[in-house]
């Protein structure tokens, strides 16, 4: 356990020489500060890397991570980063992106009582409720699994547009576009929803904020 722990800070010290040696001025660059253009919204699995899958450095992108990559609008660890994220470094794009076969969205379609990690799930299991006719249509488990986790993406885009902090930057006018995106662990890609938000009409009157 200890030789795997210390790999972790070997690997660091080969990747800082690496970089180095691509660009002398690699860390003084990225310590002068961040003006990331995207806020990724995705889940903790450990498979699902946000800068490894889209191919961006340190530095292009602000991240948030929660089970289900999930928008909660009473979570302030993901209130606080959207905030920080529209308000303070501006992005321009803000992608909730899930993943195939995701465990969180998996349990929120079972019964079995797990632990803490229950009040969580049940954000996850009121997308299902709105969403319960053309789940139950789906014969296959494993497709109704895929499906569910596409319109999970799909509810926590409107949330996103629902905050006031994603209204206020529309209304200042403020270039921000919210994306819904699924990555699948099975080949590596990443399927566009075609969900994209850019301004409070893309949200139903009754979200509307004055």
């Amino acid at each position: 356990m200890e030789k795997s722990y210390n790999r972790l800070l070997e690997n660091n010290k080969k990747w800082v020489a690496e970089q180095l040696e691509i660009d002398p001025n690699f860390f003084e660059k990225l310590s002068n500060g961040q003006a990331p253009e995207y806020l990724w919204i995705g889940c903790s699995d450990s498979r699902v890397p946000a800068n490894t899958i889209t191919g961006t450095n340190p530095g292009d992108m602000f991240v948030h991570r929660n089970i289900a990559n999930m928008v909660v609008h009473s979570d302030m660890n993901m209130l606080s980063v959207l905030s920080y994220a529209v308000e303070v470094l501006k992005v321009k794009h803000i992608i909730v992106c899930g993943h195939y076969g995701c465990g969180g969205v998996l349990a929120a379609m079972g019964n079995q009582q797990i632990g803490l990690i229950d009040n969580w799930l049940r954000h996850i299991k009121d997308v299902y409720r709105y969403h319960h006719q053309e789940l139950d249509a789906i014969a296959d488990p494993i497709e109704r699994g895929r499906r569910f986790v596409e319109v999970n993406v799909m509810e926590q885009v409107h949330d996103l547009g629902k905050t006031s902090i994603v209204q206020n930057a529309w209304k200042n006018n403020q270039p921000l576009h919210l994306h819904g995106w699924v990555y699948d662990v099975h080949d590596g890609l990443i399927k566009d929803l075609g969900v994209n938000f850019k301004n409070t009409k893309d949200l139903h009157n009754v979200y509307h904020l004055d």
